[in-house]
């Protein structure tokens, strides 16, 4: 039994008329009658009634129609996938992303691209900026959306996004509601921030802020996730600065100013390993930053450049 008798059986099946069978193959009806008696001989099986004014199924028959369109799509699947692979789409893309970008088209750009590649299912895994590079190195997945950092050699990062750091204040802070702050004004309150090993940059950039404005922070509270940062900014137990993507959660109990003067950005990476390149997850990148610049949401900016910004 091969999938071009099983083809045949099905056309048959369905059309239940040898000669409309034959015509929809484009083969002559002698030798589709061949092989579907060839068919029934190697299963030993009647498969149809026929007399002549009909063809019907027998049960075995309708067992085995359910069963050979189920492994003819299977099939078709298989040969697409196949192709696919050829052209660098493996049929799946593992996608790291830290959870900030989920408020930037992460999602959109993931629904885009199933639509547009039907064979090539997207698999996001969260983790933060430094699991998202050792996933890259031990093949666990093909493109991460990081913070911005330093990474071994191997990786190659480019800038997606940048957007400048706010003041987050719980709802009842002396400064909430004001459009602009300057940081040293914090210089006596408790600060929330991540632990050093969990995101060296991030540390070093907000304690550099702090140190420039005058004061080093007085950090009360760690927490490893950007959300508990604010959610935690929300129950009055300290300050933090953040990203701008964080003012779209709507986190009840909490106010964003902007910060007086000039300073380095968030940014968002995206990175890939440079000698492994993949045609699936560059074709997505692609996609994303389209999608960014029709938005509006925000701007494509070149490795090392760091002038472009999002609106909130």
């Amino acid at each position: 039994m091969d999938l071009k008798q099983l083809r045949y059986f099905v056309a048959v099946a369905e059309e239940l008329h040898f000669g409309r069978a034959a015509e929809r193959l484009c083969i002559s009806q002698p030798a589709l009658s061949f092989d579907i008696k060839k068919l029934e001989g190697q299963l030993d099986i009647q498969l149809l009634n026929r007399n002549n004014k009909s063809v019907s199924l027998t049960n075995a028959g309708q067992v085995l129609l359910g069963e050979a369109r189920y492994l003819l799509l299977r099939a078709d699947q298989a040969r697409r996938l196949t192709q696919r692979s050829a052209e660098g789409f493996s049929g799946r893309l593992s996608v790291g992303f830290v959870n900030s970008i989920l408020h930037r088209g992460l999602p959109q750009a993931v629904k885009a691209f199933e639509r547009d590649h039907p064979d090539t299912e997207i698999v996001l895994m969260e983790m933060n900026s430094a699991s998202q590079a050792q996933a890259l190195q031990r093949g666990q997945i093909d493109i991460g959306f990081v913070h911005g950092g330093t990474f071994a050699a191997g990786i190659r990062s480019a800038t997606l996004l940048a957007e400048p750091f706010l003041c987050c204040l719980p709802q009842n802070h002396p400064l909430a509601g004001q459009t602009r702050v300057d940081l040293k004004q914090l210089a006596n309150d408790d600060f929330i921030l991540f632990p050093r090993e969990a995101s060296p940059h991030y540390h070093d950039l907000i304690i550099a802020r702090c140190v420039a404005a005058g004061f080093s922070p007085r950090i009360r509270h760690e927490t490893r996730l950007w959300q508990t940062v604010v959610t935690m900014v929300a129950h009055e137990m300290g300050v933090a600065l953040v990203p701008q993507t964080l003012a779209l959660l709507g986190q009840p109990g909490v106010s964003y100013c902007e910060i007086e003067g000039r300073g380095a950005p968030s940014e968002i990476l995206a990175i890939h390993l440079a000698d492994q390149p993949s045609a699936a997850a560059d074709s997505f990148l692609a996609l994303f930053r389209s999608l960014l610049q029709a938005a509006g949401t925000g701007s494509w900016a070149g490795p090392g450049d760091t002038k472009s910004r999002i609106k909130p």
